[in-house]
């Protein structure tokens, strides 16, 4: 960095520091000179030229004062005479520079050496006619002054191990200083301001090492040094920079991890499944985690207990096995630890707790039955009731031992269970060929109300010889061509049985055509006993086989085997057939169950033809009978209950009068009735009782109502009549008096259904 106004803060030291480096520089260069003019006279071979110019390079001072021109030096040739002047050119040539005719130059301006430290100019010697005489290149040198002090450019980090040995290298720190590095301006010295009870730093090169080996992590993890960078080779009179360092200790594993207590108890529930976690023992270990390195035991060695590292490294205590509390209630063992890479010796080497006691309280739980096998598997002949397949057992672990109810969750199982012994036993007999193995779940449950588990129980059922063998048919001809003793065809058989079969074949009825023989492996053939087959012949050829299984009990079948006439060729492969008529064995009873179903669906179908027909002519005998009467009109809109003359009563009367109530051409009753101009209260309540007395003794007659009509919903509707007058009036036990109550309003109402009297009490109205 510049000072400013350094020459005017040089101290009386430092001016004479800069004289000396000046006259220094001088010396040197005379010494040079004069080495070289020795040389010039000693040797034989070269010749001494007059030298013109008599200066080689000029030196000026950085930073000094300009307020006026000053000195600096003078050009000088052999060739200069009263009427010569010298001219300077290139860098800071008459601008920095100044030179008169004589040749003395002068500086004009401050200069820096940290911008610029040389300066190159010529020089030209010209006569009084300005002819150039001579002219040479010479420098001017800017000395340094101590003007900049250090500078730290960066900051410094750093870390180191503990326990790392005395000398070890940390980290090297250095400043820069842009004064001239030749000098003692530009050399640094570097010292510790702190830090140096743990580090010391060359002061030469900067490199800091450890002082000691005492570093320890755990005590103090990280150090901040000042480091301080001097010119002048660290004279008090130099420039200083500082800077701070800080240095971490980096962990090893130097102490021993430890267990916190030396006893440990754990409860744990009787039905805490394998291979959980029951607690974490936490260690104590000063180092990072990354350097601790537990390795866990457990003694004496448990086969229930097992100690896993945890992901922090501390010590997980994991169930191996199941936990009884009937059978043992309490566990105690001892766990250690000990540490992997350890670096010795430990920091805490003395009495560490590296030994626990562990004890393992069981907590009692109501537990589910426990079965006495996994699972079970029982055997059971097909077509037997069985009273006694096998048992299942369970009982309560607890102390409790309450009792066991057994049941099957199935209901439709073919196997039943006893709800006390556990006994299993065949509900319906079992069909090998429909499944060959049941399986099913058997729930034992703790009586009344207690917990359940469950058992699978496989039930294979066991084959006996109880299908008859079938034949395998193939196609089986017989060709025109054949000759007797030709093989035409072999059969086989099955058997659903799983037993190993050995069939036989014979022929039930001796048959002029063809035999059979026997291969005796489960086979046989078709053996033609003539020849002479025509494929115009029309009669149809069958054989009848029968096979037996060979088992016990002996099964057998007979099985209708139709044979059909061909064409062949010569190597008789057919190329016409007669279609042979498919003869196969039927029972009686399977052609009885046939003929009952086609006999239940004609009976069936005759029924409901006959119901469909019957409801048709109602419907039509209801059509033709039908009569639409309006027995109430009203001649105006709301003619209520005091419109005595909206009743068109005609029609009622020529009803009656005529009680055919044929159907007949022409125009219709309501286009025919002509209203009457007045009504008479006392006709309408006879007419009524009329038609109501014809509609309780007319069981084919159609009930109307008396005041209105509800006529049929139509000869093909299902609905029926909505008529109320199908019921008997004479039953009725309303009494309608209490109408008269409600006011003028009802009272015509009242009469018309009230008892009248004199009648007497079998009429109602």
């Amino acid at each position: 960095m510049m000072r400013q106004s350094a020459w005017r803060q040089i101290t009386g030291p430092e001016l004479w520091m800069g004289l000396f480096a000046l006259a220094l520089t001088l010396s040197l260069t005379m010494a040079e000179h004069m080495d070289q003019r020795q040389a010039l006279q000693i040797s034989p071979v070269l010749h001494r030229h007059k030298r013109e110019w008599l200066w080689n390079n000029l030196y000026v001072e950085e930073e000094r004062p300009t307020d006026k021109e000053y000195y600096l030096g003078k050009l000088k040739s052999t060739k200069s005479r009263n009427n010569t002047h010298y001219v300077i050119k290139g860098e800071g040539a008459n601008t920095i520079f100044k030179v008169d005719e004589k040749g003395d130059i002068y500086v004009a301006e401050r200069l820096d050496r940290e911008k610029k430290s040389k300066y190159v100019l010529s020089a030209q010697l010209f006569n009084s006619i300005n002819e150039l005489m001579e002219e040479g290149e010479f420098v001017i040198l800017v000395t340094d002054i101590n003007d900049n002090d250090p500078v730290f450019t960066k900051s410094f980090n750093a870390s180191i191990k503990e326990r790392s040995k005395r000398g070890t290298k940390v980290i090297e720190v250095t400043a820069t200083d842009e004064d001239d590095p030749t000098t003692a301006n530009g050399e640094l010295a570097y010292t510790l301001l702190e830090g140096g009870d743990f580090f010391n730093i060359d002061s030469t090169t900067g490199m800091i090492t450890t002082k000691y080996e005492e570093l320890d992590r755990e005590t103090q993890s990280s150090y901040v040094v000042v480091v301080q960078a001097q010119d002048l080779r660290g004279l008090k009179q130099g420039g200083t920079a500082t800077t701070s360092v800080t240095i971490a200790v980096n962990d090893i594993n130097d102490n021993i991890a430890t267990f916190s207590t030396s006893s440990y108890v754990f409860s744990v529930k009787e039905d805490m499944k394998m291979g959980h976690r029951i607690d974490t023992i936490v260690l104590v270990d000063r180092d990072e985690i990354q350097n601790k390195d537990p390795v866990f035991s457990i003694a004496p060695p448990s086969d229930i207990f097992e100690m896993e590292c945890s992901q922090i490294k501390d010590g997980n205590l994991v169930l191996k096995q199941g936990l009884d509390y009937e059978t043992k209630s309490s566990h105690t063992f001892f766990v250690h630890v000990k540490e992997k890479h350890l670096t010795l010796p430990a920091d805490n080497k003395d009495n560490p707790l590296i030994k626990a006691k562990v004890t393992i309280q069981v907590i009692d739980v109501d537990e589910q039955p426990e079965f006495s096998k996994s699972i079970y598997n029982f055997n059971v002949t097909e077509e037997m009731m069985v009273n006694n397949i096998g048992i299942v057992s369970a009982r309560d672990p607890d102390k409790a031992n309450k009792a066991i109810r057994y049941s099957i969750e199935d209901k439709d199982s073919p196997i039943g269970i006893n709800p006390i012994t556990g006994q299993l036993f065949t509900a319906r007999k079992l069909d090998r060929e429909l499944v060959a193995k049941h399986m099913l779940q058997v729930k034992a449950k703790e009586e009344p109300n207690g917990l359940e588990s469950f058992v699978n129980v496989n039930i294979l059922v066991i084959d006996i010889n109880d299908n008859k063998p079938e034949l395998s048919i193939e196609e089986i001809y017989v060709c025109e061509n054949d000759m007797a003793g030709t093989v035409i065809g072999t059969i086989s058989a099955t058997d659903k049985d799983d037993n190993l079969p050995a069939f036989s074949f014979t022929s039930v009825k001796p048959n002029a055509n063809f035999s059979v023989m026997d291969n005796y492996n489960n086979t046989s053939n078709i053996v033609l006993k003539h020849g002479g087959f025509r494929l115009e012949d029309s009669r149809d050829y069958v054989i009848e086989i029968g096979i037996s299984d060979g088992g016990r009990p002996l099964m057998s079948s007979i099985t209708s085997l139709p044979i059909k006439v061909c064409r062949c060729d010569n190597k008789r492969i057919h190329t016409q057939c007669k279609a042979a008529q498919l003869k196969m064995g039927v029972s009686v009873h399977a052609l009885i169950a046939i003929l009952l179903c086609i006999l239940t669906i004609l009976v069936i179908v005759i029924l409901i033809a006959m119901r469909k027909r019957h409801q048709k002519d109602a419907l039509v005998t209801l059509g033709k009978s039908e009569i639409h009467e309006q027995l109430v009109t009203y001649d105006e809109e709301g003619g209520g209950e005091m419109d005595t003359n909206g009743y068109d009563v005609s029609i009622l009367t020529s009803a009656r009068n005529d009680s055919s109530m044929s159907m007949r051409q022409g125009p219709s009753l309501y286009a025919m009735v002509k209203k009457p101009q007045t009504a008479c209260k006392g006709d309408m309540a006879v007419m009524i009782e009329v038609k109501k007395d014809e509609a309780d003794h007319d069981r084919d007659g159609i009930p109307y109502d008396t005041l209105h009509i509800y006529g049929y919903e139509g000869p093909e509707s299902l609905a029926g009549s909505l008529s109320s007058l199908d019921s008997s009036s004479t039953g009725s036990n309303l009494d309608y008096d209490f109408l008269n109550d409600w006011g003028p309003r009802f009272r015509t109402l009242a009469e018309l259904y009230g008892v009248d009297g004199s009648e007497g009490s079998d009429s109602t109205y």
